[in-house]
Order: structure tokens, then sequence, then C-alpha cells
């Protein structure tokens, strides 16, 4: 019987990769890894970039605001504000919607009243929009509030601050006072424009109106 001759064990041998070509590799995998992040971050911030430019850019002819923008704008403090409970309130708690803001003294005087008053009022001619927008009196002074006015302005966020404080974020126009003003703060929580001290409720409604009309595909109601 013959025999098959033995024959020796075949090896395959795989070409091993170059140091310089795992180096490519690795550095072209970083690139794709980074691209994707800005893509990421770029499609997570197009709808605030969006809503903006669609208010900022994209206008009408001959249409302008009525309030004052604010540039650059300014980011809501770190400090903290007590509410009717005593409770401290980081300012910062409030990002996440459309805030429209007065300060006044907590004595409240006739003129506070009455822009106490137009909030309310504005925020009511919003609709079915207004749960959106925050009405926030931001109160100075030690004087306790009236019974009366604590149930005016029990839909409001009512929170006692120090005036220095308040008055090293918000600024009021050249010869008024920040009492003065309404301010609106946008849910990422910048401060972005000041009403006049002689407010008209309309004008300030339509401002309003088209903030949210320009913000509706990605702001929603409630934080």
């Amino acid at each position: 019987m013959s025999r098959t001759p033995d024959e020796p064990l075949t090896l395959t041998v795989h070409t091993l990769p170059q140091p310089g070509e795992a180096a490519a590799v690795d550095a072209a995998r970083t690139r794709a890894g980074r691209w994707k992040m800005l893509l990421l971050l770029l499609v997570c911030a197009a709808p605030v970039i969006a809503s903006y430019f669609t208010y900022y850019v994209i206008r009408p002819e001959g249409r302008s605001s009525y309030g004052e923008l604010i540039d650059p704008q300014r980011p809501l403090p770190a400090f903290s504000g007590t509410d009717a409970l005593g409770k401290a309130v980081p300012l910062g708690s409030l990002k996440n919607q459309w805030l429209l803001i007065s300060v006044a003294d907590s004595a409240c005087d006739a003129q506070c009243e009455r822009r106490l008053y137009l909030q309310r009022q504005i925020r009511e001619m919003l609709g079915r929009e207004k749960d959106r927008l925050d009405w926030v009196w931001l109160r100075t002074g030690d004087a306790p509030l009236t019974e009366a006015l604590t149930q005016a302005t029990a839909a409001a966020v009512v929170l006692k601050v120090d005036a220095a404080a308040v008055a090293g974020w918000l600024e009021a126009a050249p010869g008024q006072r920040l009492e003065d003003h309404l301010y609106v703060v946008d849910p990422l929580g910048n401060w972005m424009m000041r009403f006049p001290a002689d407010l008209d409720p309309m004008k300030a409604r339509r401002d309003l109106d088209r903030l949210l009309r320009a913000s509706s595909f990605w702001d929603r109601a409630g934080r």
C-alpha cells in the first residue's frame, strides 16, 4: 500500500499593520467622532438659532420691535430671591420659560400697581399662548405685602430680592429707573428685551406674540 508523503503544516501569515498606518486610522476615527459631535450640537441648537433668525432677520420690510433689544444679552444671575413662604429660589430656576419681569419696592405705590396690572393684562391678551410666559415681580425693600396685593399677584412669581443685585443685572434706559420698565427674558435665561417706560400694552403684546410664534416649534409651556 502506497503512503502519502508527509507534508509540512501550512501556515497563513497575515500582514501586520504598520505603526504609521494605525496612527492614521486612529486620527481619522477621532476626526469622524468630532464631526459627529459637532453635527449633534448643531442639530440640538438649530431650533433656537432658527427662532432668533426668524425674529431678528426675516422680518417684513419696515417692521421693527417696540421693545428695545438688548445686545449683548445678559443671562439670569446666580443670586436667589425669597418667595412668600420664605424659601430661597435661585433666579436660574426660572429658565425654560419666557419671563415678563417688573421690579418695584414691596410698598408698591400707584405706579407699581398699574405696572403689575399691565403685566397681567398683557399676559392674558396672549390667549392660549399665555402659559408659555411667566409674570414675574422682583420686589425689593422690607415692607410686607398687603393682603390685597398678595391676592392680586397670586398668579405671578413674586420674589423678594436685593435691589443692588438686580441693578447689577437689569439696566434702565437713560434717564429712567429700573421700576419704569418691563423686561423680557427668553427660555434660555437671557434678558433680551426692555419695554419703554411709557408702556403701550398693545404694542408690548404684539412683540411678545411675535417672539412666541417665532419659537413655537421648539418652546413649550412649562419647564
